[in-house]
């Protein structure tokens, strides 16, 4: 864990960043409720105390869900009736959450209840609090939400809350009854409405886009250091990342794109020509800046969307404490992040294609100038061909991987819930993509460094000439034909390294 880990992320319920979810997400920050935001829960929490000593219908608290709306429940059934509203969704199927994920949702939902709006008990949020600081961590089948709320996946964290399913502690995984009593903590008896709070949020959907979010950011300024390591071993003409070209149609993110590639070759004796080899290069050279710049612009517009998922209130039913009153919403449905995440899904394909072909053209001789298939210089094998079919191979995953969820529509229950939005679906599978992605990058990272050792290139940029000793710290020369793969897998779990010591460099 690094240093930061000792500095608690405190829960207010709305000021939730995405650096904190990653920071608890993956490298075990410690969490804290603030004392205010437990005070405005104890507030809430009187409302629906009121509601229940008054006899006042409220959905989901004195009335059943979906088409039971209409049967009223008997005061002396609510508490059970809370606990069954878990062990009756708990229907999830698949492959289980990756920790990092489940982790991350404990951490939304934590922060959605200490906003106040689901009028949940405040032990409630406490719970989940101790579940991420002992390291209980519930084991969620991934398959069963919508995105109109997770509610059948949630609900699986909220069976180990209550001391029953499944949860991993120290790399083993247990019932859920025996890991609490073995990390210390003990089920907890849900108050009514406590089960529908727990599990009516959309925290998985948006755990999974805020990683996602995290890993793209990262991903993108990747891409440009490979995309700029190509440019130094192509000899490209660095006039369309001229700022001017950029000011003549500022589209959105490419000015931004084309500064963050000047600055990575700026000092080399590239950037001092600027003109290249050539009159005009292939588009995957000359559009950079435009197709990064669009990737860019999608992460935004995620990160905007992302940001009231993880410190608004999506409750329904929402307690409304300057009103002294519990309404009925529509705030859990996320139309709004299941479109941002295919945009960045989509954003993410262009760029793939955009690398395999500067992958391509790296490879052809009457292009470059250098060997056929940047072989050694006199060499007959294979050189570096083989590997266009990996990437070729990696873009298709991804580019086909990217068809977006948000069209998809599906079977209703009974006649009230008749809307969802793909949401999970849109932001779970971006870790697939992204992991496609950095062994896509790492390729072009590998080939380029080729191209560069070939051309003899006089003087690398202050983030190229970094980022090329970086990867040949990692992957030799091709001298003589040998698998690739290994170097290709060497540089992807580096990527973070290449990253640094290029950015630490270009400015």
């Amino acid at each position: 864990m690094s240093d930061d880990t000792a500095t608690p992320v405190w829960l207010t319920g709305q000021e939730l960043t995405i650096d904190e979810v990653e920071r608890v997400a993956r490298r075990g920050a410690r969490v804290e409720l603030d004392r205010g935001a437990v005070a405005g829960m104890v507030a809430a929490r009187q409302i629906v105390e009121r509601y229940l000593a008054d006899g006042r219908p409220a959905y989901g608290l004195t009335t059943g869900l979906g088409a039971q709306v209409v049967n009223r429940l008997p005061a002396d059934t609510l508490a059970e009736f809370s606990r069954q509203t878990v062990l009756g969704r708990a229907n999830a199927v698949g492959p289980p959450l990756p920790t990092e994920v489940v982790r991350a949702a404990m951490l939304v939902r934590a922060n959605g209840l200490a906003h106040g709006g689901a009028g949940a008990s405040p032990a409630l949020a406490q719970a989940l609090v101790e579940l991420l600081e002992r390291g209980v961590h519930p084991v969620v089948p991934s398959i069963g939400s919508v995105g109109a709320g997770d509610i059948c996946v949630l609900a699986h964290v909220g069976l180990v809350v209550i001391g029953e399913g499944e949860a991993e502690l120290g790399g083993t995984v247990l019932p859920g009854g025996h890991a609490l009593a073995e990390a210390g903590l003990a089920p907890l008896e849900l108050a009514p409405k406590d089960g529908l709070a727990l599990i009516s949020s959309n925290a998985v959907s948006a755990a999974w886009a805020a990683l996602a979010l995290v890993d793209g950011l990262a991903a993108l300024e990747m891409a440009h250091v490979a995309a700029a390591l190509s440019m130094e071993g192509f000899r490209a003409s660095l006039t369309p990342i001229d700022e001017r070209v950029a000011a003549a149609r500022p589209a959105p993110g490419q000015a931004a794109s084309a500064a963050a590639l000047r600055r990575l070759l700026a000092g080399g004796s590239l950037a001092a020509s600027a003109e290249g080899r050539r009159l005009q290069d292939p588009l995957s050279f000359r559009c950079v800046s435009q197709v990064h710049g669009s990737l860019a612009t999608a992460l935004e517009l995620l990160r905007s969307a992302l940001e009231p998922e993880l410190n608004g209130a999506g409750d329904n039913p929402l307690v409304l404490r300057e009103a002294d009153a519990i309404v009925s919403t529509g705030n859990f449905l996320v139309p709004a992040l299941g479109l941002a995440a295919d945009a960045v899904a989509l954003g993410l394909a262009q760029v793939s294609s955009l690398t395999a072909a500067r992958v391509a053209r790296l490879l052809s001789e009457p292009l470059t100038g250098l060997p056929q298939n940047l072989a050694p210089t006199g060499a007959t094998g294979a050189g570096m061909a083989p590997l266009l079919k990996v990437a070729d191979a990696l873009a298709t995953e991804i580019v086909h991987g990217a068809a977006p969820a948000t069209l998809a529509t599906g079977v209703w229950a009974s006649t009230i819930e008749d809307a969802d939005t793909g949401a999970p679906l849109a932001t779970g599978r971006l870790s697939n993509l992204l992991a496609r992605f950095r062994l896509l990058t790492a390729l072009e990272l590998v080939v380029a460094a080729q191209a560069v050792g070939l051309a003899g290139v006089e003087t690398l940029g202050a983030g190229t000439s970094a980022a090329y000793a970086a990867v040949r710290e990692l992957a030799e020369p091709l001298t003589a034909d040998r698998p690739l793969g290994a170097d290709v897998e060497r540089v992807a779990a580096e990527l973070e390294r290449v990253l640094e010591a290029a950015t630490a460099r270009r400015e």
